[in-house]
């Protein structure tokens, strides 16, 4: 072997040494987009829940798995910003919850896997084509929050004596909260109970709303979920006590907040199940093959505290089906 054909040879080697003909590439991680309407803070509960939910199916951040979060920080306008931001960063889902964000979403992409955390009715906001096969790239939970207005009715007629005039405040811009309203509209003819529409469509309009549904006598106020009044939803607990009004709510963060009393689905439960779409997704499932399911978690919750100042007995009958009561 001539000089030229042993350095050639020798320098074959150890490249191949170096780099072996079965070497594979470093195995890219998994990328989980979570888009919130809230911030971190207040959305801390609910990012916890849906990691344990990960946890639950095998995935560890930063083992085996990459979770991008986003947070509007209370701006709704942020959102539509925020959703093209994940889409850009080309992740493998995009989990989100309320009807706003969902539509952000949508908006940017129509390949990127969606998982609705919670929902108002899918299929009437126009989401997916039915529960059973949703069709598109968006699947996830349902809060089947049109058929609570009823319930949610029912306990304030049971907490309020003698209570006829109740005012409702929506945003008729939430495709969600419309389905709501109606529902609600239906119920309280059921109930013989006289509705009062508010209608609020951005965050400088609660007071004129409050002060409007107190100079129309409303007797007390239930007010309709939507990202609008869940990023106020401090503002609002504060002038409902202000003019002395019992309030229901659909999520418990208005009562920890200090309102009266909240009905409406789990969404640390629902949070939690998202993971397992996620997890199915991942491993190739399609979207629109995968069940949009309902809640199965509700929950009561009544703070005390708000009811003794507006010198409110909540009946023990009500007590006894609360999940909680905040003393």
């Amino acid at each position: 072997m001539d000089r030229r054909t042993f350095v050639s040879t020798a320098a074959g080697a150890l490249f191949v040494k170096a780099f072996p003909v079965n070497a594979q590439p470093a195995t890219r991680l998994p990328r989980v987009g979570v888009l919130s309407p809230g911030a971190p803070a207040t959305s801390s509960q609910l990012d916890a829940a849906f990691m344990q939910g990960l946890k639950e199916h095998g995935y560890v951040e930063g083992q085996n798995v990459v979770v991008e979060r986003r947070f509007a920080e209370g701006k709704t306008e942020r959102i539509s910003e925020l959703s093209a931001e994940l889409v850009r960063l080309k992740v493998d889902a995009i989990v989100t919850s309320t009807d706003l964000g969902i539509a952000a979403v949508k908006r940017q992409t129509q390949t990127i896997p969606i998982v609705m955390a919670n929902s108002t009715d899918p299929v009437g906001t126009g989401f997916v084509a039915s529960l059973a096969r949703p069709g598109g790239n968006i699947t996830g939970l349902t809060g089947i929050s049109p058929e609570l207005s009823a319930k949610r009715l029912g306990l304030l007629k049971e907490v309020v004596p003698g209570l006829s005039r109740v005012a409702i405040v929506w945003n008729p811009d939430d495709r969600g909260a419309v389905l709501d309203y109606k529902e609600a509209e239906n119920a309280a003819r059921s109930l013989r109970l006289q509705l009062q529409s508010v209608e609020v469509g951005r965050a400088d309009d609660f007071d004129r709303a409050f002060s409007v549904l107190m100079t129309g006598r409303a007797e007390a106020l239930i007010v309709i979920g939507s990202a609008l009044a869940f990023t106020n939803r401090h503002q609002i607990v504060s002038l409902a006590q202000k003019n002395r009004l019992p309030a229901m709510y659909g999520q418990r963060a208005y009562v920890d907040a200090g309102g009266l009393i909240a009905y409406g689905p789990d969404l640390a439960d629902a949070w939690r199940r998202a993971a397992t779409y996620v997890d199915k997704i991942l491993k190739g499932a399609k979207p629109g093959e995968l069940p949009v399911e309902q809640a199965t978690k509700f929950e009561l919750v009544i703070n005390l505290k708000t009811a003794k100042d507006l010198a409110l007995t909540i009946p023990q009958s009500v007590l006894a089906r609360a999940d909680e009561v905040i003393q």
